[in-house]
């Protein structure tokens, strides 16, 4: 199998300074990406595409490729991750090198484990799909939501407010901590897949978004209940 698992780690973050490459129980958070996959030993290639030499040095010394820096054209607060895949894409292609299916993995995405990769290109190659998305249902139902409007609150859809939980269709998130694909069917479309994504259902306990130093600890507490 030709793989390669792609973690994008740029320097810049705002809302935590050094995001990326901060300790999270003991090491750089983005190692616990890299050690994932490459204890998959799905791929033949695991790098991290990157503008800061400090987080290429922590990914070498973790076991992953920095083989090129991020130009600076996808390391700003506008470039999106299918821009930085189709980036690192393209490059290797200029080097002779492509390959069948790739992985990109958050680096601040603790809770990805060898196992999950797995999964995810079981399903991946046994369902013929163009991705595999890792994803989550909303811990209350989304359609029993309220706004504020006039200072009170009102539901969002009141033909849903006195309906049961268990009689709504469960909605699902993006986890944000992976995405595994078919890389020509990928590159045809830059993402926007024709015949979506296939998912795998993780469990709550096992997702959390880090946009603050709450949210932070939160995983770092979740992440111990994962691995006790």
């Amino acid at each position: 199998m030709n793989a390669i698992a792609i973690i994008t780690a740029r320097g810049g973050s705002k809302r935590i300074p050094n995001k990326n490459k901060k300790d999270f129980l003991g090491k750089p958070i983005m190692c616990y990406s890299i050690e994932s996959a490459l204890a998959s030993e799905l791929f033949e290639e695991v790098m991290v595409s990157t503008d800061d030499e400090e987080i290429a040095q922590i990914a070498r010394s973790a076991g992953a490729n920095v083989p090129f820096m991020r130009s600076s054209a996808t390391a700003d607060d506008f470039a999106t991750t299918d821009d930085v895949l189709m980036e690192v894409l393209a490059e290797y292609e200029k080097r002779g090198r492509t390959f069948d299916y790739m992985a990109c993995i958050y680096p601040t995405a603790p809770f990805v484990t060898a196992e999950k990769l797995k999964e995810a290109f079981r399903v991946l190659v046994q369902e013929d799909a163009s991705g595999v998305m890792p994803v989550v249902p909303f811990s209350f139902p989304p359609q029993r939501g309220m706004a504020v409007r006039e200072g009170r609150l009102e539901y969002c859809y009141p033909e849903n407010a006195m309906k049961r939980s268990q009689d709504l269709e469960t909605v699902y998130h993006d986890c944000g901590q992976f995405y595994f694909y078919h890389t020509k069917r990928y590159m045809a479309c830059r993402g926007d897949l024709p015949d979506g994504y296939v998912p795998i259902v993780v469990p709550e306990t096992e997702v959390q978004d880090i946009d603050n130093l709450t949210d932070w600890k939160l995983a770092e507490m979740k992440y111990q209940m994962m691995t006790e």
